[in-house]
């Protein structure tokens, strides 16, 4: 079985950066799933928006992926950057989960199943994702409405 890059990041890297204020999600922009997941944070991310997007493909995804020590070229993760720290996998998703607010923040004590087992289950979704799901040709584009919650 090959190493997995991300599984050195036991411990999240600390980071300052210029977007710190809110947290960033960065996801596949041309993935159908992370797409979804990503429109369903807009729907239920309480107004003004907690949250802040960006494709791993991007500009400022590949420039955060660097800042915290993350491979750019593995696009099957999910990231959330959150207080300087950058969380993977299945812990970011639990973690946008939590501040998403009542009922989704219900699921957050999910995070006492071990990060192992959690992370094989994610891993093995982000393997058939393409094939489950589909793909896009280019990363979506946000409307007027949310476009100011992406980076660029």
């Amino acid at each position: 079985m090959p190493l997995d890059p991300l599984s050195a990041h036991r411990e999240p890297v600390t980071v300052p950066t210029p977007e710190h204020d809110k947290p960033i999600l960065l996801f596949d922009g041309v993935c159908n799933l992370c797409n979804g997941i990503t429109a369903f944070v807009i729907r239920h991310d309480p107004p003004p928006g907690r949250f802040r997007f960006a494709a791993l493909q991007s500009e400022s995804g590949q420039r955060l992926l660097r800042e915290h020590g993350l491979p750019t070229d593995d696009l099957h993760t999910f990231v959330l950057i959150e207080r300087g720290r950058a969380l993977v996998r299945s812990s970011a998703g639990l973690h946008v989960l939590r501040g998403l607010g009542l009922p989704w923040c219900l699921l957050y004590p999910l995070v006492i199943v071990p990060r192992p087992l959690r992370d094989a289950a994610y891993r093995f979704i982000a393997r058939n994702r393409y094939r489950w799901f589909g793909k896009r040709d280019a990363c979506m584009t946000p409307t007027p409405e949310i476009a100011q919650r992406f980076l660029p």
